[in-house]
């Protein structure tokens, strides 16, 4: 049997980073759970409207805090291993092109159609918010706090929608998805079984 070839973490390519970053915080938790799949589901929507929102850096203690008061306060449990999982949605390479849709989305909402900022000037605070000569992490919530402090009526308001949408979606795909999993594995096991018996 021919093994393929393991390829050292220095030498991946950024595409082939990002595809095991989504597999192993996105997809593990979901296919991994104990619990069924709505509780799992749920917990994917969770997380995802806190990653549609621009509190970038607060967005996996916001999920935690809401499973907190869910499951205390109003007796409603989801997973929180797969809300925190999908917070990960809006990350260091998606947050910019992420604010940028909320603004946009944010200023038609206010009915401001002429005063929508290019997304070359985010570039430019991007720029400088990296120049400053500090830490990655240190730069990215820099950024975050730059463009929520100038754009944050907008980045706020236009947000909610895409938060609305991307929960609701991700619960039902994430269900779905769990779901046709398990249905396969379960007929998998039962031809096994089956095939077991027979020899």
């Amino acid at each position: 049997m021919l093994m393929k070839p393991t390829v050292a973490p220095n030498e991946r390519t950024n595409w082939e980073r990002l595809q095991r970053l989504v597999r192993y915080r996105l997809g593990i938790p979901l296919l991994r759970s104990q619990h069924t799949p709505e509780h799992t589901a749920c917990g994917v929507a969770v997380g995802m409207v806190w990653a549609m929102t621009p509190f970038f850096g607060l967005q996996m203690a916001m999920t935690f805090v809401t499973w907190t008061l869910a499951r205390y306060l109003f007796g409603w449990n989801f997973s929180l291993i797969a809300g925190l999982a999908w917070t990960w949605t809006t990350n260091a390479f998606t947050v910019l092109p992420a604010f940028y849709l909320f603004y946009v989305t944010g200023q038609v909402m206010l009915g401001r159609f002429d005063d929508i900022t290019g997304y070359h000037a985010f570039g430019d605070v991007w720029q400088a918010s990296m120049a400053d000569g500090q830490s990655f992490w240190g730069s990215i919530v820099d950024l975050s706090t730059q463009l929520v402090s100038d754009m944050g009526w907008p980045l706020l308001i236009g947000s909610i929608p895409w938060a609305i949408i991307s929960g609701f979606a991700a619960f039902y795909l994430s269900l779905a998805f769990i779901q046709r999993y398990r249905d396969r594995r379960a007929r998998r096991l039962k031809a096994h079984a089956a095939a077991c018996r027979r020899d």
